[in-house]
């Protein structure tokens, strides 16, 4: 394989980690945004655009893990298929086995499965897109309060 294709894949690898890491620091800060409007909206009564202020966060957190997720969705897209010139496909043996499937371990051929509990785990995508529609329903429901409905 030419060094330059090696070199390649380091670099995707890379820009999926720090793609990734991007993305952590977008949950902190929506997270920490959202959580003290949340506090100052249960503290007291405010005027609806606290929680108007509040969905638009949530919109928006929402949206921003929706496009990180379809721009790592690509990069591992493109890391996989660049793998297939490998001896061993660490990104594709590694779904594999997250999502279950039997893949051949070394070269003796020995087979590994990842345990049922572990199958039910969810993927980080998953769970995160749940917190934004949380916080979402807590402003909407604060603003149907403060409407007396």
């Amino acid at each position: 394989m030419p060094e330059h294709r090696l070199e390649l894949y380091k670099l995707a690898v890379e820009m999926a980690d720090r793609v990734s890491a991007r993305r952590a620091v977008a949950n902190s800060f929506f997270l920490t945004i959202n959580t003290g409007l949340v506090a100052l909206v249960g503290g007291t009564t405010l005027r609806w655009y606290v929680a108007a202020a509040g969905i638009v966060f949530s919109l928006a957190w929402g949206l921003l893990l929706s496009s990180y997720r379809k721009l790592n969705t690509a990069k591992f897209a493109v890391i996989t298929a660049m793998e297939v010139d490998f001896s061993r496909q660490l990104f594709s043996e590694e779904y594999r086995l997250y999502k279950g499937e039997v893949v051949a371990q070394g070269e003796v051929g020995r087979r590994a499965r990842i345990s049922a509990w572990a199958t039910k785990y969810r993927e980080l995508g998953e769970v995160e897109r749940i917190v934004p529609v949380v916080f979402a329903l807590i402003y909407i429901i604060e603003l149907l309060r403060q409407a007396g409905v």
